[in-house]
Protein backbone atom coordinates (compact mmCIF):
# COMPACT_ATOMS: atom_id res chain seq x y z
CA UNK A 1 0.00 0.00 0.00
CA UNK A 2 2.63 2.23 0.93
CA UNK A 3 4.74 1.50 -2.21
CA UNK A 4 1.24 2.19 -4.32
CA UNK A 5 1.32 5.62 -2.33
CA UNK A 6 4.27 6.76 -2.84
CA UNK A 7 4.46 6.02 -6.45
CA UNK A 8 1.07 7.45 -6.81
CA UNK A 9 2.91 10.63 -4.81
CA UNK A 10 5.96 10.35 -7.57
CA UNK A 11 3.89 10.43 -10.45
CA UNK A 12 1.85 13.89 -9.39
CA UNK A 13 4.84 15.47 -9.00
CA UNK A 14 6.04 14.35 -12.52
CA UNK A 15 3.35 15.91 -13.78
CA UNK A 16 3.16 19.00 -12.13
CA UNK A 17 6.64 19.70 -13.24
CA UNK A 18 5.93 18.65 -16.87
CA UNK A 19 8.18 17.05 -19.43
CA UNK A 20 11.62 18.08 -20.17
CA UNK A 21 11.59 20.50 -23.09
CA UNK A 22 14.07 19.91 -25.44
CA UNK A 23 16.39 23.09 -26.37
CA UNK A 24 19.32 24.19 -28.26
CA UNK A 25 21.66 27.58 -26.36
CA UNK A 26 23.82 29.94 -28.03
CA UNK A 27 26.18 31.80 -24.74
CA UNK A 28 27.95 33.80 -28.04
CA UNK A 29 25.25 35.38 -29.92
CA UNK A 30 26.38 38.63 -29.15
CA UNK A 31 29.70 40.29 -29.48
CA UNK A 32 31.11 42.91 -27.64
CA UNK A 33 33.83 45.29 -28.68
CA UNK A 34 37.39 44.15 -28.18
CA UNK A 35 37.67 44.92 -24.15
CA UNK A 36 34.36 45.15 -23.00
CA UNK A 37 32.93 42.83 -20.98
CA UNK A 38 29.59 42.02 -19.01
CA UNK A 39 28.74 41.54 -15.33
CA UNK A 40 26.38 40.20 -13.84
CA UNK A 41 23.22 40.46 -16.59
CA UNK A 42 20.47 41.91 -14.62
CA UNK A 43 18.11 42.29 -17.83
CA UNK A 44 17.57 41.70 -21.42
CA UNK A 45 15.05 42.59 -23.58
CA UNK A 46 14.24 42.90 -27.23
CA UNK A 47 12.58 45.27 -29.55
CA UNK A 48 10.45 45.14 -32.65
CA UNK A 49 13.26 44.72 -35.10
CA UNK A 50 15.27 41.93 -33.36
CA UNK A 51 17.26 44.17 -31.53
CA UNK A 52 18.80 43.07 -28.22
CA UNK A 53 19.30 45.25 -25.61
CA UNK A 54 21.31 44.54 -21.86
CA UNK A 55 21.17 45.81 -18.96
CA UNK A 56 24.47 44.73 -16.76
CA UNK A 57 26.43 45.21 -13.19
CA UNK A 58 29.64 46.25 -14.79
CA UNK A 59 31.15 49.64 -15.38
CA UNK A 60 33.50 52.21 -13.48
CA UNK A 61 31.41 53.42 -10.45
CA UNK A 62 32.36 56.35 -9.19
CA UNK A 63 31.18 58.69 -6.12
CA UNK A 64 31.20 62.29 -5.52
CA UNK A 65 30.12 63.65 -2.21
CA UNK A 66 29.01 67.18 -1.68
CA UNK A 67 27.19 68.41 1.46
CA UNK A 68 24.94 66.82 2.70
CA UNK A 69 24.66 63.49 -0.06
CA UNK A 70 27.13 61.45 -2.16
CA UNK A 71 26.52 61.01 -5.88
CA UNK A 72 27.27 57.31 -7.05
CA UNK A 73 26.81 56.75 -10.44
CA UNK A 74 27.77 54.37 -13.60
CA UNK A 75 27.97 51.32 -11.75
CA UNK A 76 25.76 49.60 -14.74
CA UNK A 77 25.65 50.32 -18.48
CA UNK A 78 23.07 49.64 -21.05
CA UNK A 79 23.86 47.65 -24.23
CA UNK A 80 22.04 47.60 -28.01
CA UNK A 81 22.90 45.10 -30.34
CA UNK A 82 21.63 44.49 -33.62
CA UNK A 83 19.26 41.28 -34.70
CA UNK A 84 22.61 39.66 -35.90
CA UNK A 85 24.04 40.01 -32.24
CA UNK A 86 26.05 42.52 -33.77
CA UNK A 87 27.18 45.13 -31.26
CA UNK A 88 25.73 48.83 -32.27
CA UNK A 89 26.16 51.55 -29.24
CA UNK A 90 25.68 52.21 -25.57
CA UNK A 91 22.74 54.19 -24.23
CA UNK A 92 23.14 56.62 -21.61
CA UNK A 93 26.90 56.15 -20.73
CA UNK A 94 27.62 57.78 -17.35
CA UNK A 95 23.43 58.48 -16.57
CA UNK A 96 22.95 59.82 -12.94
CA UNK A 97 20.38 56.88 -12.40
CA UNK A 98 22.24 54.19 -13.45
CA UNK A 99 24.04 52.68 -10.69
CA UNK A 100 22.81 48.96 -9.87
CA UNK A 101 20.92 47.08 -12.72
CA UNK A 102 17.88 44.70 -12.34
CA UNK A 103 15.87 45.00 -15.39
CA UNK A 104 15.24 46.49 -18.91
CA UNK A 105 12.11 46.38 -21.05
CA UNK A 106 10.81 47.53 -24.61
CA UNK A 107 7.18 49.41 -25.13
CA UNK A 108 4.92 48.38 -27.73
CA UNK A 109 6.12 51.78 -28.82
CA UNK A 110 10.27 50.69 -28.72
CA UNK A 111 10.89 52.78 -26.15
CA UNK A 112 13.54 51.49 -23.28
CA UNK A 113 12.62 50.83 -19.70
CA UNK A 114 15.53 50.49 -17.38
CA UNK A 115 15.00 49.57 -13.97
CA UNK A 116 17.52 50.36 -11.50
CA UNK A 117 17.58 48.65 -8.47
CA UNK A 118 20.26 50.61 -6.64
CA UNK A 119 19.23 54.12 -7.56
CA UNK A 120 15.84 53.24 -7.42
CA UNK A 121 14.77 54.81 -10.46
CA UNK A 122 12.74 53.74 -13.70
CA UNK A 123 13.68 55.23 -16.55
CA UNK A 124 12.52 55.60 -20.08
CA UNK A 125 14.40 56.13 -23.39
CA UNK A 126 13.05 56.90 -26.52
CA UNK A 127 13.73 54.27 -29.66
CA UNK A 128 16.99 56.48 -30.17
CA UNK A 129 18.60 56.42 -26.96
CA UNK A 130 17.01 60.14 -25.67
CA UNK A 131 15.89 60.24 -21.91
CA UNK A 132 12.41 60.52 -21.61
CA UNK A 133 11.07 60.29 -18.48
CA UNK A 134 12.08 59.03 -14.77
CA UNK A 135 10.09 57.11 -12.08
CA UNK A 136 11.45 58.01 -8.11
CA UNK A 137 14.01 59.71 -7.00
CA UNK A 138 17.50 58.13 -6.49
CA UNK A 139 18.47 57.82 -3.00
CA UNK A 140 21.02 59.32 -0.78
CA UNK A 141 23.95 57.12 0.60
CA UNK A 142 23.72 59.60 3.66
CA UNK A 143 20.27 59.96 4.79
CA UNK A 144 19.14 63.58 5.85
CA UNK A 145 15.58 62.64 5.85
CA UNK A 146 13.95 61.54 8.91
CA UNK A 147 10.37 59.23 8.45
CA UNK A 148 7.62 61.39 7.58
CA UNK A 149 4.81 61.63 10.51
CA UNK A 150 2.07 59.24 9.91
CA UNK A 151 3.72 57.29 7.61
CA UNK A 152 3.61 53.76 7.07
CA UNK A 153 6.38 51.64 9.01
CA UNK A 154 7.40 50.33 5.10
CA UNK A 155 8.47 54.02 4.51
CA UNK A 156 11.76 56.10 5.55
CA UNK A 157 13.42 53.93 7.71
CA UNK A 158 12.80 51.64 5.84
CA UNK A 159 15.72 52.56 2.83
CA UNK A 160 17.97 52.87 5.97
CA UNK A 161 18.49 49.34 7.83
CA UNK A 162 15.91 47.20 5.79
CA UNK A 163 17.16 48.39 2.17
CA UNK A 164 20.06 46.88 2.39
CA UNK A 165 19.96 43.86 3.93
CA UNK A 166 20.60 40.79 1.45
CA UNK A 167 17.41 39.51 -0.12
CA UNK A 168 16.35 35.77 0.66
CA UNK A 169 17.49 32.28 -0.32
CA UNK A 170 21.28 33.97 -0.74
CA UNK A 171 20.21 35.31 -3.16
CA UNK A 172 23.11 36.89 -5.74
CA UNK A 173 21.92 40.37 -4.64
CA UNK A 174 22.74 39.28 -0.86
CA UNK A 175 26.00 37.72 -2.31
CA UNK A 176 27.22 40.19 -4.30
CA UNK A 177 26.58 43.05 -2.29
CA UNK A 178 23.79 45.20 -1.94
CA UNK A 179 23.65 48.44 -4.16
CA UNK A 180 25.96 51.06 -2.94
CA UNK A 181 23.16 53.72 -2.55
CA UNK A 182 20.26 51.34 -0.57
CA UNK A 183 20.37 53.99 2.18
CA UNK A 184 17.45 56.38 1.39
CA UNK A 185 14.18 56.48 0.02
CA UNK A 186 13.28 59.33 -2.42
CA UNK A 187 10.57 61.92 -2.38
CA UNK A 188 9.60 63.14 0.83
CA UNK A 189 5.73 63.81 0.88
CA UNK A 190 3.88 62.65 3.79
CA UNK A 191 2.47 59.38 3.82
CA UNK A 192 -0.66 57.28 4.84
CA UNK A 193 -0.34 54.93 8.31
CA UNK A 194 -0.48 51.38 6.57
CA UNK A 195 1.48 48.15 7.53
CA UNK A 196 5.02 47.37 6.40
CA UNK A 197 5.70 46.86 2.95
CA UNK A 198 3.24 49.77 1.73
CA UNK A 199 5.23 52.49 1.86
CA UNK A 200 5.09 56.05 0.69
CA UNK A 201 2.30 56.89 -1.58
CA UNK A 202 3.95 57.83 -5.08
CA UNK A 203 6.66 56.89 -7.33
CA UNK A 204 8.76 56.58 -3.90
CA UNK A 205 10.52 53.34 -4.61
CA UNK A 206 12.87 50.81 -2.86
CA UNK A 207 14.93 48.55 -4.51
CA UNK A 208 12.67 48.35 -7.45
CA UNK A 209 12.50 45.39 -9.23
CA UNK A 210 10.68 45.19 -12.48
CA UNK A 211 8.41 47.36 -14.73
CA UNK A 212 5.26 46.46 -16.91
CA UNK A 213 2.50 48.41 -19.16
CA UNK A 214 -1.18 47.38 -20.05
CA UNK A 215 -3.11 48.10 -23.31
CA UNK A 216 -3.91 51.82 -22.42
CA UNK A 217 -0.22 52.54 -21.82
CA UNK A 218 -0.53 52.77 -17.26
CA UNK A 219 2.69 51.41 -15.80
CA UNK A 220 2.83 48.85 -12.98
CA UNK A 221 5.54 48.98 -10.93
CA UNK A 222 7.09 45.71 -8.95
CA UNK A 223 8.47 47.41 -5.69
CA UNK A 224 10.52 45.89 -3.45
CA UNK A 225 13.46 43.40 -4.55
CA UNK A 226 14.43 42.84 -0.45
CA UNK A 227 12.84 40.16 1.70
CA UNK A 228 11.62 41.15 4.59
CA UNK A 229 12.38 44.92 4.51
CA UNK A 230 11.49 47.67 2.66
CA UNK A 231 8.56 48.40 -0.08
CA UNK A 232 6.25 45.35 -1.17
CA UNK A 233 3.79 47.24 -3.41
CA UNK A 234 2.30 46.91 -6.94
CA UNK A 235 2.27 50.85 -8.06
CA UNK A 236 0.63 52.07 -10.61
CA UNK A 237 0.87 55.17 -12.81
CA UNK A 238 -0.78 56.70 -15.79
CA UNK A 239 1.18 56.80 -19.17
CA UNK A 240 2.57 60.35 -18.51
CA UNK A 241 3.67 59.25 -14.93
CA UNK A 242 1.03 60.37 -12.75
CA UNK A 243 0.60 58.28 -9.87
CA UNK A 244 -2.86 56.37 -9.76
CA UNK A 245 -2.39 54.06 -7.35
CA UNK A 246 -0.59 51.31 -5.18
CA UNK A 247 -1.33 47.88 -3.68
CA UNK A 248 0.11 44.83 -1.20
CA UNK A 249 2.09 45.08 1.78
CA UNK A 250 4.57 42.35 3.64
CA UNK A 251 3.26 39.24 4.42
CA UNK A 252 1.95 35.98 3.01
CA UNK A 253 -2.14 36.13 2.71
CA UNK A 254 -3.18 36.84 -0.95
CA UNK A 255 -2.05 40.16 -2.05
CA UNK A 256 0.89 40.44 0.32
CA UNK A 257 4.39 39.79 -1.31
CA UNK A 258 7.88 39.35 0.32
CA UNK A 259 10.58 39.93 -2.57
CA UNK A 260 9.25 41.03 -5.82
CA UNK A 261 11.09 40.07 -8.53
CA UNK A 262 8.96 40.36 -11.74
CA UNK A 263 5.84 41.61 -13.58
CA UNK A 264 4.39 40.95 -16.51
CA UNK A 265 0.67 41.67 -18.01
CA UNK A 266 -1.24 39.63 -20.26
CA UNK A 267 -3.69 40.39 -23.03
CA UNK A 268 -6.79 40.86 -21.05
CA UNK A 269 -5.10 43.59 -18.64
CA UNK A 270 -4.03 40.69 -15.54
CA UNK A 271 -1.03 41.47 -13.44
CA UNK A 272 1.43 38.82 -12.84
CA UNK A 273 3.39 39.65 -9.67
CA UNK A 274 6.67 37.36 -9.23
CA UNK A 275 6.88 37.28 -5.64
CA UNK A 276 10.00 35.26 -4.86
CA UNK A 277 9.90 35.03 -0.84
CA UNK A 278 6.32 33.22 -1.04
CA UNK A 279 7.21 30.77 -3.85
CA UNK A 280 4.53 32.05 -6.14
CA UNK A 281 2.96 33.97 -8.79
CA UNK A 282 -0.07 36.20 -7.69
CA UNK A 283 -2.19 37.50 -10.52
CA UNK A 284 -4.59 40.22 -9.91
CA UNK A 285 -6.59 42.45 -12.04
CA UNK A 286 -5.69 46.19 -13.33
CA UNK A 287 -7.08 47.84 -10.42
CA UNK A 288 -4.92 45.11 -7.85
CA UNK A 289 -7.59 42.62 -6.88
CA UNK A 290 -6.51 39.51 -6.29
CA UNK A 291 -7.61 36.57 -9.16
CA UNK A 292 -5.18 33.39 -7.84
CA UNK A 293 -2.13 32.20 -7.40
CA UNK A 294 0.67 30.03 -9.24
CA UNK A 295 2.79 27.74 -6.92
CA UNK A 296 3.83 25.27 -9.77
CA UNK A 297 6.69 27.02 -10.57
CA UNK A 298 9.43 27.01 -7.56
CA UNK A 299 10.83 30.47 -6.74
CA UNK A 300 9.94 32.75 -9.65
CA UNK A 301 12.88 35.52 -10.45
CA UNK A 302 11.98 36.14 -13.67
CA UNK A 303 8.89 35.93 -15.69
CA UNK A 304 7.78 37.02 -19.08
CA UNK A 305 4.32 36.38 -20.94
CA UNK A 306 4.35 35.57 -25.18
CA UNK A 307 2.39 37.61 -27.63
CA UNK A 308 0.30 36.03 -29.52
CA UNK A 309 -3.54 34.58 -29.43
CA UNK A 310 -2.30 31.51 -27.14
CA UNK A 311 0.06 33.03 -24.35
CA UNK A 312 1.90 30.81 -22.51
CA UNK A 313 4.07 31.75 -18.71
CA UNK A 314 7.83 31.38 -18.65
CA UNK A 315 9.12 31.94 -14.81
CA UNK A 316 13.00 30.93 -14.08
CA UNK A 317 12.78 29.02 -10.50
CA UNK A 318 16.21 30.54 -10.29
CA UNK A 319 18.93 28.34 -8.23
CA UNK A 320 20.11 29.22 -4.90
CA UNK A 321 24.63 30.07 -5.83
CA UNK A 322 25.14 28.46 -2.30
CA UNK A 323 23.93 25.38 -3.47
CA UNK A 324 23.31 25.03 -7.39
CA UNK A 325 19.78 23.09 -6.82
CA UNK A 326 17.17 23.65 -9.38
CA UNK A 327 17.64 26.59 -11.89
CA UNK A 328 15.01 25.37 -14.34
CA UNK A 329 12.72 27.52 -16.37
CA UNK A 330 8.82 26.71 -16.25
CA UNK A 331 6.74 27.18 -19.39
CA UNK A 332 2.99 27.58 -18.06
CA UNK A 333 -0.10 28.14 -19.38
CA UNK A 334 -1.70 31.65 -17.75
CA UNK A 335 -3.55 29.48 -14.98
CA UNK A 336 -0.01 28.48 -14.16
CA UNK A 337 -0.56 24.28 -15.30
CA UNK A 338 3.10 23.51 -16.40
CA UNK A 339 3.67 22.67 -20.29
CA UNK A 340 7.08 21.68 -19.45
CA UNK A 341 10.26 22.92 -18.11
CA UNK A 342 14.23 23.26 -19.23
CA UNK A 343 17.75 23.72 -18.07
CA UNK A 344 19.28 23.32 -14.58
CA UNK A 345 21.67 25.08 -12.69
CA UNK A 346 25.42 25.12 -13.72
CA UNK A 347 27.95 27.05 -15.28
CA UNK A 348 27.78 25.23 -18.71
CA UNK A 349 25.67 26.22 -21.85
CA UNK A 350 22.33 24.99 -21.64
CA UNK A 351 22.53 25.65 -17.83
CA UNK A 352 21.89 28.53 -15.88
CA UNK A 353 23.25 30.45 -12.17
CA UNK A 354 20.52 32.59 -11.22
CA UNK A 355 18.17 33.93 -14.29
CA UNK A 356 17.01 37.36 -13.58
CA UNK A 357 15.78 38.17 -17.14
CA UNK A 358 13.68 36.33 -19.70
CA UNK A 359 12.90 37.39 -23.02
CA UNK A 360 9.89 35.61 -24.69
CA UNK A 361 8.75 37.73 -27.77
CA UNK A 362 9.00 34.94 -29.72
CA UNK A 363 7.52 32.07 -28.02
CA UNK A 364 10.17 29.53 -29.26
CA UNK A 365 13.01 32.05 -29.09
CA UNK A 366 14.09 33.24 -25.68
CA UNK A 367 16.66 35.38 -24.31
CA UNK A 368 17.75 34.51 -20.98
CA UNK A 369 19.75 36.67 -18.81
CA UNK A 370 22.24 35.46 -15.64
CA UNK A 371 23.37 36.89 -13.22
CA UNK A 372 25.87 34.47 -11.91
CA UNK A 373 27.29 33.22 -15.26
CA UNK A 374 27.91 37.37 -16.39
CA UNK A 375 26.03 36.03 -19.50
CA UNK A 376 22.73 36.12 -22.06
CA UNK A 377 22.22 32.67 -23.62
CA UNK A 378 19.94 32.96 -26.90
CA UNK A 379 17.67 29.81 -26.51
CA UNK A 380 15.86 27.94 -29.60
CA UNK A 381 13.32 25.51 -28.04
CA UNK A 382 12.11 22.16 -30.06
CA UNK A 383 8.68 21.74 -30.44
Amino acid sequence: MKKILFAALFSATLAAQGPEIAFDSNPDFLKLPDGTFFGEVAGVATNSKGHVFVYTRTGAANATVGASRTFYKAGSRLFEFDQTGKFVREIGVGMYGLNFAQAVHVDPQDNIWVVDQGSTNVIKFDPEGRFLMVLSRKPEAISVRTVARGAGPGAGAARGAEGRGAEGRGGAEGRAGAPPAAAAGGGGRPGVPGPPGTGIPGDNFVRTADVAWDKAGNIYVADGVTMNGGNARVAKFDKDGHFLKSWGSRGTEPGQFNSLHGIAIDAQGNVYVADAGNKRIQIFDGEGTFKSAIRTVGTPYAICITPGPHQYLYSSNSNDPETLDNGEIYKTELDGRVVGKFGRAGKLPKEFDTVNAIDCRSENDLYVGELLNWRVQKLTLKK
